[in-house]
Formats: C-alpha cells, structure tokens, sequence
C-alpha cells in the first residue's frame, strides 16, 4: 500500500509508470535515456471511497481521459526515480485535494449600501450614453 495523503492509501497495482524519453535541451541524456514518467491512475476502478472517486473525476480536468483515467507526466529532473517520485507527489497533492470535501456556499444577500451604488452607476451610465446621442432638429 502507498500512503499518498493522512487517510488515502493505494495500492501499487493500481498505479502504471510509463518511462518515455524527455523533450527539450539536454543533448545526448535525452536522447538516449527514457528519463521522463508517465503516471496513470484510473479513478474509476481505484480503491478510493466513493465520495472521493466523484471530487477527484469532477476536478481531474485535462489531466484526466474521458474513460476516468488520470494521468500525470513529469520531466522535470534528470533520472527516473526523481521524475516518478515527483508524479507521485503530485497525484498526493491532487488525492489530498480530493479528500476534502467542498464546502458549501452560503448565499447572501447584497447590502443597502452596494444596492444604491450600482443604481448610481447605472443612472451614470445611462446618462452619459443619453448625451452621446445625437439630437434631431425642430422641423
């Protein structure tokens, strides 16, 4: 099991590592050595309590696949370990996220004060679009 947040733990089987070959500068290192990590976490099948599973499927946004897969890249450093520790860092991160549940909004009401300003604001506005008009002549 690997502990990625106080109450989520996972099982190593449900995380894939995927070793693919870094882009941009580094000469022959990145030529040669598949240092950059490709995480994938698939929410819908994990071990995760329900609640959790639908915050995290709500919130995954580009780094999630229409199937519910999450996936992560890192290429930051320059060795595997380094970039696959980074990836799980960050699904920690994204998990820790997702435990909390969302609070809900209480709504409010707009004060007396803030109610006549925009009415002030309007009257304003509509007095400067009334003198931008051209005036027809008396015929």
């Amino acid at each position: 099991m690997t502990a990625l947040h106080d109450e989520l733990t996972i099982d190593p089987r449900e995380l894939e590592f995927r070793f693919v070959r870094s882009t941009g500068p580094g000469g022959q290192n990145v030529n040669k050595v598949s240092t950059a990590v490709e995480l994938r976490f698939d929410v819908r099948r994990s071990s995760l309590p329900p609640p959790v599973k639908a915050r995290l499927l709500k919130r995954m946004g580009r780094k999630g696949s229409e199937t519910g897969v999450l996936v992560l890249r890192s290429r930051t450093y320059r060795t595997q370990l380094a970039n696959r520790n980074e990836a799980l860092r960050r699904l920690g991160a994204i998990l820790q996220d997702a435990a909390k549940p969302t609070k809900r909004r209480i709504g409010t009401r707009p004060s007396g004060a803030s109610k006549n300003r925009r009415l002030q604001d309007k009257k304003k506005r509509s007095q400067l679009k009334q003198l931008r008009r051209s005036r027809a002549s008396p015929e």
